[in-house]
């Protein structure tokens, strides 16, 4: 029987997408995502843990979040778990974790430009319009 490995985020990227290209070519992405969590203890005190994943996105995805991501951004990414080990400098065994994305969505709101026309604040669009409620 075959395994599965999937994994689904909804976190904000730590830091600009940086992307590079293989020997042969092929586009690299990687960008970390942080994932939040809150929950109240048994004191009844709000706790809260941030995870850090390393994001490796490849080929024309590679392309389109270098494109499109920044620092900050809200994303959902599925993809796999990925354990490797290399070498530093030094010659040190390093061992990292990462999260080879097969889909990508940019979450959020969209960025709307400020307009020049002051707009009504909240009190003064909902001045009056009590007495015109049918109930």
């Amino acid at each position: 029987m075959a395994g599965l490995n999937k994994v689904l985020l909804i976190g904000n990227l730590g830091r600009d997408p940086e992307k590079r290209y293989t020997p042969n070519g092929q586009a690299v992405t990687s960008v970390p995502l942080a994932t939040t969590s809150r929950w109240k203890d048994k004191t009844d005190q709000m706790q809260e843990r941030t995870d850090w994943h390393n994001l490796v996105i490849w080929g024309k995805q590679a392309e389109t979040a270098k494109e499109i991501l920044k620092k900050g951004d809200q994303v959902f990414v599925e993809g796999r778990i990925q354990n490797r080990s290399y070498d530093d400098r030094d010659g040190n065994k390093k061992y990292i974790t990462e999260i080879i994305v097969w889909r990508f969505m940019k979450l959020g709101r969209k960025e709307v430009e400020p307009s020049e026309e002051p707009v009504g604040t909240e009190a003064e669009v909902s001045e009056g319009q009590d007495e015109d409620l049918p109930f």
